[in-house]
Parts: structure tokens; sequence; C-alpha cells
């Protein structure tokens, strides 16, 4: 097949790793694949070019010469099947097929934010998928919130396939574990008020006083707002400087994932977040809100799920976490691995994409 990806960027986000990924997947295994962008941004070129594949960025200010050259460049592809992703995109890329097209348009849903229920624009991004062949999002949750903003689309329309990951690359940590009386949840996300660290920082205040000394929270994650500022303030006023410790976004995430003994999720809303993702890989209990489809991928086998908007919830599942055996923590993490094999793996994930193009044709 000859196959389109459209994406806005090539920058360093979780939709465009994922969409590179893709890409490369699909070219190593015989397709003509091609990259079409519309903003400047190229941290994941280089492992195009290292596959041969053809990019081609649209650089225009004027948001309606971008629309009228984007459908031009997709109209003249000649493009089996055009696979795009995020909603302004999607969305330009769907006016390009109409009034009719002859490839298939294969349009990705990765955001689950609740801004979806509420925003005209990004209702009306929504109801265009009804002119799409296919609508593939990384979570339930994000199909049922476009299909109650869009109840005209076609429910046969919209499949779910999971993030892929590398397991040959996220794996458990071969290595003995460091015997140690502290336990640590590490978190990889940027700083927004809605990751929830005022919250997290209310709910180890609720912890006894012999909980928080066995406790050790390392945050990865720059871009910080203003509500970064707000938690450090009352970390120093609840003393806890020794549970909380802040560092940048770290190429060694894997490592730092390996060396924890649980993955942490706080948000308030999250789509499908890679951290957990990458946590499950690495054969760790995940402690998660019960946002997005963590139901699916977080139970009492693998991890502690609380709710978002309760302190005292989330302080339970950080105490009930202290209070588990190392044995029985090890369990959990064999448990994460598992799911994460069936869920996540990436040649799984890059074979279901092209089933749903085979089946389109």
């Amino acid at each position: 097949m000859k196959i389109l990806c459209v994406i806005d960027s090539l920058g360093a986000g979780g939709a465009q790793r994922q969409i590179v990924q893709l890409a490369i997947g699909f070219k190593k295994r015989g397709h003509e694949v091609s990259f079409l962008t519309h903003h400047l941004l190229e941290f994941f070129k280089p492992q195009l070019e290292e596959n041969s594949i053809p990019i081609k960025t649209i650089v225009e200010p004027n948001y309606f010469k971008r629309l009228f050259r984007i459908r031009k460049e997709v109209r003249n592809h000649n493009a089996d099947v055009v696979l795009s992703f995020l909603e302004a995109t999607n969305f330009m890329v769907t006016l390009a097929g109409i009034p009719a097209k002859p490839w298939k348009l294969v349009v990705g849903e990765r955001n689950a934010k609740p801004q979806i229920l509420k925003s005209l624009k990004l209702i009306l991004f929504r109801n265009f998928h009804i002119f799409a062949d296919k609508v593939i999002a990384n979570s339930f949750h994000n199909v049922h919130l476009i299909r109650k903003v869009n109840p005209f689309t076609h429910s046969n329309k919209f499949k779910v396939i999971y993030n892929g990951l590398d397991l040959n690359e996220w794996q458990p940590r071969v290595s003995p574990e460091q015997i140690s009386s502290s336990k640590k949840i590490m978190v990889a996300s940027r700083h927004r008020k809605h990751k929830n660290l005022l919250g997290l920082v209310e709910a180890v205040n609720l912890l006894s006083k012999q909980e928080q000394e066995q406790l050790i929270i390392e945050w990865y994650g720059s871009k910080r707002d203003e509500s970064f500022n707000e938690g450090l303030v009352k970390i120093k006023q609840y003393n806890l400087e020794h549970v909380f410790h802040f560092f940048d976004n770290t190429p060694n995430v894997l490592e730092k994932m390996q060396n924890a003994d649980a993955i942490g999720l706080f948000s308030l809303y999250e789509g499908l977040p890679n951290s957990i993702c990458e946590g499950m890989a690495v054969g760790k209990p995940i402690i998660s809100t019960d946002v997005s489809d963590a139901k699916n991928l977080v139970t009492p086998q693998n991890g502690f799920l609380c709710d978002a908007t309760s302190e005292k919830s989330i302080a339970y599942a950080i105490s009930q976490f202290l209070r588990t055996d190392s044995n029985t923590l090890n369990k959990m993490g064999v448990k994460s691995r598992k799911i994460a094999e069936k869920l996540f793996d990436r040649e799984k994930v890059i074979n279901d994409y092209l089933e749903v193009f085979k089946k389109l044709k």
C-alpha cells in the first residue's frame, strides 16, 4: 500500500512518537510510506530519514492558505490510505477529501480532555469524523467522549488500538533490586494543573509520620506552570521536602522506572498515559487515579486505583502500597508485564493498523 502519514509536526510529543514508529513499522513491512507536516519541528526527523521515509513540511502561517495547500498536497499524493493524528490535522485532512476522495482516510484520536464536551471548535472537529473511513482512538474513554458530541458517526467506524511499545527495550530490570527501608514512587509527567500535584501533596500530608518516612516520590518533568510553584509552597508548609524530589525530563526514563518500586499517575484527566503503559512494560505495580482506561489496565492484581478528586482516596492507595510486602509487589509487577505484552506490543499494534487499512481497501 501507499500510505501517507499526516501530523502537525515531528516534535518530541507522544502522538508524534507513535505515528513515527507506526510509519517505520509500515515501511519495514514493505509498504510505501511518506510524511506530511505543517510545523517545522524536527525531533523525530532523523528516525524517518534513517528509514528512507520522505517528509514534506508545509509552513504557512495563514490558516486558510494552509488548509488549501494541505488539501492540494493530500489530493495529489495518490495514496491508498491517509493516516492523520491530532484534532486540527484530522480536520484539515478530512476537508481535503470533500466532496469525494479515492483514498481511505483513517483519523487518529488521542485526546480525552473534558473540554471536548464544551468547546464548539473541538465538537466541530469531531463531527467531521462522519467523513472518515475509520476513527482509531488510543482509549475507550476517548471513543466515549467523541460519541457524546458526535452521535451521527456509526459505532462501526470506531476502533481502539492502544499505544505501542518496543517491549524488547521496555523490560523489567534483570539485576537484583537494592534492599531499602523506603519505597519509591516514580512519576513521569510535565507539570500542569490537571496533573494534580496539589492533590498528591495534600494526600501525602494525610499519611502518618511513619508512612511519610517510608515514602519517596520522584517526579520527572519540565514545562512547569504555576501549579508547580503552588505545590512547592504546600510541600514546604507541610515539611514534606524529604518525600518529594523533582527533576527535569530525563533521557534515562527507562532506567528511572526500573529503579522505582511503583509508577504513579495522579491526574484529574488523561488520554492514554504513556507513563503507565511504560511502567507496566518494565514490570512495576501502578498507582493511578481512575482516569481514561485505567480500570482496563490497573486491577488489584497489578496496582492501586484511586479517585483523583479525593485526597483521602489517593492517600489510601499510597498507604496500601506502603503496607504491601516486596514479594507481593514483585508479583504485581509480573502481572503488569503480562498485561503490557498483551496490549502494548508495538509489532502487534502495527499489524492491527495494517489490518484496518487492508479491510478498508
